[in-house]
């Protein structure tokens, strides 16, 4: 083609037969009625394995919670109840014994728990150290945790500690005259403070496993920078531990203020001698089923209850102060 050609551009003819049809537009999808029905079915099959928590919580958790907090507004003893509104939360305050339990468990509380917390650590330390045989040595230390609590340690740390038990046979060979300690009102609750020490397994096990999640590029800067043993487990091993010591440290005191085994046994339900032993626990159980006064006792249940949220809370808000999250900026 030249450039005096010209280029000419014929329209396309348009063909004489009927226009193309159009597609009809698809259907919208059917429902699916078996995924609904699937569903539902996952639905009940989780409410049925869930539906033995759930009729415990309910019948074993919060309905005698709610009957308590009823009874703790009643005068109620074998069957038979008056509602007397809050004499018994007023008769509280004048009760000398309900006093001394409080202040009994409370020093059992804040003397035993900073004990076996540093016992824990102290053992947990060993231990991540690699020992041989170490699965063995968890055990045994973890072991006082299981049988700590049960009526036949307690009958057994009775027997070591009364007058003719094996700590005064030890003492009688240095030429020392022990006392029978259990029933010295000075040295009763000292017994058990040394008992719930000894159940240290549990958190021991939790601060290993702390231990073990601590990386070794802090220790191996903080030997660089010359920072011997005991700075080291100051500046690095603490600070990265607080949260494991702050879980312990909550669980421990929560499970110290429910302690009653041990005094009940030891002090043969008393709470004695002279009420030394005598925790709240203990003196809740004395009210209720042996004085049978179930609405005072459903009241020093109230109060227990709201001592352990009020420690609880106290915990979680100075825990902003001293504990440390990798977190944290």
């Amino acid at each position: 083609m030249t450039d005096n050609d010209v280029a000419v551009v014929r329209p396309k003819q348009r063909s004489s037969g009927p226009p193309p049809e159009t597609a009809a537009p698809a259907p919208p999808p059917a429902p699916n009625k078996g995924r609904g029905t699937i569903r539902t079915r996952e639905r009940w099959a989780a409410l049925s394995f869930m539906s033995p928590w759930i009729i415990g919580l309910l019948a074993i958790t919060i309905g005698p919670m709610v009957a308590s907090f009823y009874l703790s507004f009643t005068d109620y003893s074998l069957g038979y109840g008056e509602w007397v509104g809050g004499e018994n939360y007023a008769r509280m305050l004048d009760d000398p014994r309900l006093a001394n339990a409080v202040k009994v468990t409370a020093v059992y509380t804040f003397v035993s728990v900073p004990l076996q917390l540093a016992a824990a650590l102290l053992l947990a330390i060993v231990l991540d150290r690699g020992l041989r045989g170490m699965s063995f040595y968890r055990s045994v230390f973890y072991l006082p945790s299981l049988l700590g609590g049960s009526v036949a340690i307690a009958i057994m740390w009775r027997q070591i500690f009364g007058t003719e038990g094996l700590v005064n046979q030890l003492l009688a060979m240095f030429g020392i005259q022990g006392e029978g300690w259990v029933s010295h009102p000075d040295y009763a609750l000292g017994t058990l403070i040394i008992l719930h020490v000894w159940t240290f397994g549990s958190p021991m096990i939790i601060f290993l496993a702390g231990l073990r999640q601590i990386p070794t590029m802090y220790y191996e800067a903080a030997k660089v920078d010359g920072a011997g043993p005991v700075r080291r487990f100051f500046s690095v091993t603490i600070p990265l531990l607080t949260p494991i010591i702050f879980f312990n440290l909550v669980l421990q005191i929560i499970n110290s203020f429910q302690s009653f085994t041990q005094a009940f046994i030891i002090s043969s339900g008393k709470g004695g001698p002279a009420d030394s032993t005598m925790f709240l626990t203990l003196y809740l159980y004395d009210q209720g089923f042996t004085q049978f006064d179930m609405g005072y006792a459903s009241a020093i249940a109230w109060l227990l209850l709201a001592i352990i949220a009020i420690f609880t809370a106290l915990n979680f808000l100075m825990s902003k102060f001293w504990v440390f999250y990798g977190d944290n900026d």
